[in-house]
């Protein structure tokens, strides 16, 4: 998969989990600063993603996640 079919796949379910304006969502927006995600979106956001890719997210990269870039990225390499 591409790298931006994978933002907006990404972005997609931000915007499902988080009230905040479609272009807030980018790649350089931090998830808990600019997007104000908490612990628990975080975590509902992890496994809507693993469910859609996939894959298992392994909890130290859950910890290393601080932008929406990080995600995709994350998702880009294990996909």
């Amino acid at each position: 998969m591409e790298r931006a079919q994978v933002f907006e796949t990404v972005k997609k379910y931000i915007l499902d989990q988080l009230s905040v304006s479609p272009d807030r969502v980018t790649e350089s927006a931090a998830m808990v600063e600019d997007l104000g995600a908490d612990s628990a979106n975080l975590m509902m956001l992890v496994m809507d993603l693993e469910a859609e890719f996939n894959m298992t997210v392994e909890d130290d990269a859950i910890t290393a996640i601080h932008t929406v870039g990080d995600i995709v990225d994350y998702i880009v390499k294990k996909a």
